[in-house]
């Protein structure tokens, strides 16, 4: 599901890049390491603020973004313009069908994209196929905690049935063969879930 025109202005503003950059990264950072030199998918990559921040402070050698919304990525090609097309492919993709081969990438990101996804167990399954052996699955998600507080749930449009707690969340991700263990944390008292889990080896398709 696509942000509507409310979410857009809050999510594409200065406070919510500064949150992204000195907040939400450096956490996830600490619970997954750098990524110098490898390969990066970013779901729901919106106007490529965190695609950005993944070459830049994380040390990405490639990155493939994609997002449902063609808006938000004419923003994020503008943005994104200075990267070759060896370092980045940008474009129009669904987090619950994505157009690669199974266990491509070392790492894939999830800056609260997720959320938006009607059948978010689908998503999981998918992110879960694109990873290596060993690959890691970064993710930032708003909780249906959250998502059913007003004034959250009457300014913005999300699928309201088969939301996530931390846990169910945590639990779908290991169930899918991603073994996140105790390294993720809530916030904000649940409302956010924060978190790395690692690609099985043993059991990668």
């Amino acid at each position: 599901m696509k942000m509507n025109t409310l979410e857009k202005l809050a999510m594409n503003n200065p406070v919510r890049l500064l949150i992204q950059r000195h907040f939400e990264l450096p956490l996830l950072q600490k619970l997954g390491g750098r990524l110098d030199g490898m390969s990066v998918l970013e779901v729901g990559c919106g106007r490529g603020v965190g695609t950005e921040l993944l070459f830049k402070q994380l040390g990405a050698a490639k990155v493939h973004a994609i997002d449902l919304d063609e808006s938000m990525l004419k923003h994020a090609r503008k943005r994104l313009a200075k990267y070759s097309p060896t370092q980045l492919k940008l474009e129009t993709g669904d987090v619950t069908d994505i157009d690669a081969p199974n266990q491509s990438y070392d790492a894939v990101f999830n800056f609260a994209a997720i959320h938006h996804v009607p059948n978010w167990q689908a998503a999981v399954v998918e992110i879960a196929r694109v990873l290596k052996p060993d690959g890691r699955f970064f993710f930032q998600e708003v909780t249906s905690q959250w998502i059913h507080r007003w004034p959250y749930s009457v300014l913005f449009e999300h699928p309201k049935e088969n939301r996530f707690s931390s846990e169910e969340f945590i639990q779908e991700i290991e169930q899918q063969g991603i073994a996140v263990d105790n390294n993720w944390e809530k916030r904000g008292g649940g409302d956010f879930v924060f978190g790395v889990g690692r690609r099985n080896s043993m059991n990668s398709q």
